[in-house]
């Protein structure tokens, strides 16, 4: 966590923000073309992240998304959360199409398969997801929707 994480959790939990995800999106994705994947929007949060490219499932287009993540162990966690709106994010959809995806985490590249998280597993998983980022309780209070959760592990 860094000097910012409590401004960006607070920002983070504003109701209206969700409006703004696809600038938000934007934003993120030219900082890391312009820095060459070095910075972030959430590097600057002091948050963990990664860059999630998964295969769309009807285009066969490889899709990156920025994503809020944390590592598990060896493991990474990502929650299909998308600010709590009550649609699902379209990267959830695409990683349960084809679950080996390419993972940019901490600058390094590499091949990584993809789980759903159920269960006791799940409640263990979101526990630990909720001590870094407390928000995921209050986007799963704003959605109709149980919040899916996934463990990114190294494919052998």
């Amino acid at each position: 966590m860094g000097l910012l994480t409590p401004l960006a959790i607070r920002v983070g939990a504003i109701p209206w923000l969700p409006r703004f995800l696809p600038q938000i999106m934007w934003l993120d994705k030219a900082l890391q073309r312009l820095t060459g994947g070095r910075l972030t929007l959430l590097d600057i949060a002091g948050l963990p992240n990664l860059m999630l490219t998964a295969i769309g499932r009807k285009s066969g287009i490889p899709r990156d998304t920025p994503l809020l993540c944390s590592p598990y162990g060896s493991d990474i966690l990502i929650a299909g959360s998308n600010f709590g709106s009550d649609k699902e994010p379209m990267w959830v959809k695409n990683i349960e199409a084809n679950p080996e995806v390419t993972v940019r985490f901490r600058r390094r590249t590499s091949t990584m398969l993809v789980r759903r998280l159920q269960g006791d597993e799940r409640e263990a998983a979101w526990a630990h997801l909720l001590d870094m980022w407390p928000n995921f309780a209050k986007y799963e209070a704003r959605t109709n929707r149980k919040i899916k959760l996934f463990l990114l592990t190294a494919k052998p």
